[in-house]
């Protein structure tokens, strides 16, 4: 289905009411959507991204600050909820499930993302989604629209404004993704998805770039936050609460963001999807490393096998200036070590990978690796940001001690839209992550399950198996 937005009031006009055009639109198309309107590409992508989402969360609640972040709040609540915590082997309320979950879903650093928007769309969404679809024992094909739905407006907003440079965008537009997935889960009215949207708009956090370049753990934790605060909304609005008349536009063009461009709002909205544009990650480390990354892949190959970081002068890195900022060489912890171009291509160089492992306390101890990182260089080369967003590029130049000079360039990330993982790439990635959490077996019906999930009259069966318990345990 296709809102046909030529010949008709432009979507940044305001009515009578004081709504924008756009908001209106997105009201209407919102309700009225349904699974079969949704293409077959797009519910396809839509069953990746779940399956994507909950291996980055079951992975990711396995690490020792999800472990007692988890015990602490289970502690709290005096009633056991329905929601899996997934990787927990425990359920919440929606609200704390879903804050967990979120923010297990970022601690790897692995959750898919959209180029365009500037951010990740999914892992916004999908918690907020399972959540909410337990509580209307919503169809598979109920959740799988619900999940695009959200993820369209968030993805949207991403693209219809420029955030300030100082904000990091996980924990801003997304809420208003989750709180749409929650309306659209309870069958909410236009009106009603418009007062959801507004709501929703004024919960951004005030989300620190820096965070992520410091190793600021609560970084992580703002997409908890958006998908609990998005479940909100649709609560405050079905209590009564509004919000302003154009709350995105205020906040979005002029408070945390600005440049608000309503038409991007409802530009082919309908046929143009944006989770059909999205983008999946291997390496387990900020995307602004995976160009550098990919071509050092590159060098590695043309040289039939892995390099001497011994014999390593000096690594140079050309790239744009998102990926450039990420030059310090000497990360504090894992989460400041995925944003260090420096530390990720030693890494890779030294353990043949930038997997998880590759990341954790003891290879950012070793010392060979702390040696090469601080041998490489990282510059801003303006003509390679001229190529964003569409384009990721890098240039790689790996100078060795007998004199020859090995190099790659790339211009995008493997996995963008212009050169895609393939599905059994996403598999393959979802065994890897979860089979240590549940063991092979569990994790094949898990894949099983979410692969025919369009066809499941209730979600309930996939919430009963991520709602397994880790196969190792762990104290709760």
């Amino acid at each position: 289905m296709t809102i046909v937005t030529q010949n008709v009031i432009p979507a940044s006009v305001l009515l009578q009411d004081g709504q924008p055009q756009w908001l209106r639109q997105w009201g209407s198309f919102a309700a009225r959507t349904q699974f079969a309107d949704l293409p077959l590409p797009v519910v396809e992508r839509t069953k990746l991204v779940l399956l994507d989402c909950i291996g980055a969360m079951a992975a990711g609640m396995q690490e020792p600050e999800m472990r007692s972040l988890v015990s602490r709040l289970g502690q709290r609540e005096r009633m056991e909820g329905q929601v899996p915590v997934i990787g927990a082997g425990r359920r919440m309320s929606a609200l704390l499930a879903s804050l967990l979950n979120g923010t297990a879903g970022t601690m790897l650093e692995l959750d898919e993302g959209n180029q365009y928007a500037r951010g990740h769309p999914g892992i916004h969404v999908v918690p907020a989604a399972l959540a909410a679809g337990e509580r209307c024992a919503a169809s598979g094909a109920d959740l799988i629209l619900a999940i695009a739905l959200g993820y369209e407006i968030g993805s949207r907003v991403g693209i219809g404004s420029k955030l300030r440079v100082t904000m990091h965008p996980h924990g801003t537009w997304g809420t208003i993704g989750a709180a749409m997935a929650a309306a659209r889960l309870e069958a909410a009215t236009p009106d009603q998805i418009i007062e959801t949207i507004n709501l929703a708009s004024s919960f951004g956090l005030s989300t620190s770039r820096r965070t992520m370049l410091e190793g600021g753990t609560v970084r992580n934790t703002y997409a908890g936050f958006s998908n609990q605060l998005g479940l909100m909304a649709w609560e405050l609005q079905a209590s009564g609460f509004v919000g302003e008349t154009d709350g995105v536009g205020t906040v979005y063009g002029t408070v945390i963001a600005e440049n608000f461009q309503p038409d991007e709002m409802v530009l082919e909205l309908g046929e143009r999807w944006e989770i059909a544009r999205n983008y999946f990650k291997r390496h387990a480390a900020c995307r602004y490393t995976h160009g550098a990354l990919d071509a050092l892949g590159e060098i590695v190959r043309q040289l039939g096998g892995p390099i001497d970081p011994a014999s390593i002068e000096a690594i140079e890195v050309d790239t744009y200036v998102w990926a450039a900022q990420l030059d310090s060489a000497d990360p504090r912890n894992m989460l400041a070590a995925k944003f260090s171009l420096p530390f990720a291509l030693a890494t890779y160089i030294v353990n043949g990978a930038a997997d998880v492992p590759a990341f954790r306390e003891e290879a950012q101890a070793n010392p060979i690796a702390r040696d090469l990182a601080r041998r490489v260089t990282v510059r801003e080369d303006a003509a390679l940001t001229a190529m964003l967003p569409g384009l990721r590029p890098a240039r790689v130049r790996v100078r060795l001690r007998d004199g020859r000079q090995l190099a790659a360039e790339v211009l995008t990330n493997k996995g963008d839209t212009e050169d895609p993982y393939s599905p059994e790439d996403v598999h393959a990635k979802f065994r890897e992550l979860t089979e240590p959490v549940w063991g092979g077996p569990h994790a094949e019906l898990i894949m099983a399950e979410v692969d025919t999930i369009n066809g499941a009259s209730n979600i309930r069966e996939l919430l009963d198996l991520l709602a397994r318990s880790p196969q190792h345990g762990w104290s709760q």
